[in-house]
């Protein structure tokens, strides 16, 4: 399994577009090869390098297993979001307070589809997908 984005390649700058000095729309991103027994999608998304420990931008989860695109500044029909460190369901773009930080979009393979309800963290879709992840992926900006 893979994850990509027409937005910027790996390891490279995000573009202003995507952060707090843009449009602070989520980025596009594309799912390659997940395994065929997958059940659903969950995402990810975190700077390690925030002066407080990871920074949550954005939490999905429930994407179903089909889906192969995230459009720009959308969220799939079904999913559900998480609350991010900035105390919002959905995308918080990077907005370093000085220096250059990796964010981190973590895409997860399940063999389940989550029972955990819309507006739950990190640590509480951390404990779900515990024993159910079947392929991780991740793509830095």
């Amino acid at each position: 399994m893979k994850i990509t984005s027409a937005g910027f390649n790996a390891n490279s700058t995000i573009p202003k577009k995507y952060t707090c000095e843009g449009d602070e729309v989520s980025p596009p991103l594309h799912v390659w090869d997940p395994p065929e027994d997958t059940k659903s999608l969950a995402l990810i998304v975190e700077d390690p390098d925030a002066p407080s420990g990871d920074f949550v931008h954005w939490l999905l989860w429930n994407i179903d297993a089909s889906i192969r695109e995230i459009k720009e500044g959308s969220v799939i029909d079904g999913a559900a979001e998480g609350a991010n460190d900035a105390n919002i369901l959905g995308w918080t773009g990077p907005c370093p307070p000085e220096g250059t930080h990796r964010y981190e979009f973590n895409l997860y393979a399940l063999d389940k589809i989550l029972e955990l309800p819309e507006g739950g963290t990190k640590e509480e879709l951390r404990n779900e997908i515990v024993g159910h992840i079947l392929e991780q992926a991740t793509l830095v900006g």
